[in-house]
């Protein structure tokens, strides 16, 4: 099967869609990576009309995202903007880069990786739900869940910790809703029970959810604001 093929296949298995059986005794499998495309990193609306046209937005159509559109979003959350190096979209304290970001879709729960640019499947099922506590967390195709890792800031004191992690989830969370500005996508943070998502997404012990995020395309009555590259 040639790469064009493969990589067919990995789209249609997280957007799909994807339908994986299991018995009482096995969990599902987890299909393979899902290599995503290459993002845009160029053109699009200007950052002044992003950030006028930026806002909060909590009613969301339940149509899945295309691949390239998830791809942009995640490049410009928190991709590698610079190939030579592992320089990131948004700065972190120290360059630590302590924070995941998690894509909870109808399929499942993917971990992003920037480089190269994929899903790595973590949990097969519909993690939605558990991401906040009102109804448009379940329409909202794409719920993000940011992730900090305190094992990546050995240089932090241990009580300058999460307020690290809040700052550097805010800048990565501007991106995202610049993102959505430029691209007429509808998104909003919101608070979350974090203790039961952890526990479902089988976090470590030194791992902690700092906020989540929901991203998709406004409702039919909502206005949408942007417009693609």
């Amino acid at each position: 099967m040639n790469p064009g093929s493969l990589r067919s296949v990995a789209l249609l298995l997280v957007f799909g869609w994807f339908s994986g059986a299991a018995t009482a005794q096995d969990p599902p499998a987890l299909p393979p990576p899902i290599f995503l495309p290459t993002p845009h990193m160029a053109g699009g609306t200007p950052l002044l009309d992003c950030l006028r046209l930026r806002r909060t937005s909590r009613e969301f159509s339940p149509e899945p995202l295309p691949a390239q559109t998830l791809s942009d979003l995640l490049w410009a959350g928190f991709g590698v903007n610079r190939p030579e190096s592992p320089h990131r979209t948004a700065p972190s304290a120290m360059n630590s880069q302590e924070i995941d970001l998690y894509v909870a879709t109808p399929q499942g729960l993917y971990l992003f990786e920037p480089k190269p640019q994929r899903l790595r499947p973590l949990r097969v099922g519909d993690l939605r739900a558990q991401t906040g506590g009102q109804e448009f967390v379940t329409q909202a195709p794409v719920a993000l869940i940011y992730v900090a890792d305190a094992t990546r800031m050995p240089k932090a004191k241990p009580a300058e910790r999460a307020f690290y992690n809040a700052i550097d989830t805010g800048f990565i969370s501007q991106n995202i809703y610049l993102f959505c500005a430029a691209r007429g996508l509808a998104t909003v943070v919101h608070e979350l029970n974090r203790a039961p998502l952890a526990q479902a997404m089988r976090l470590r012990p030194e791992q902690t959810i700092v906020i989540a995020q929901s991203v998709g395309f406004p409702t039919s009555g909502a206005a949408v604001h942007g417009a693609a590259p």
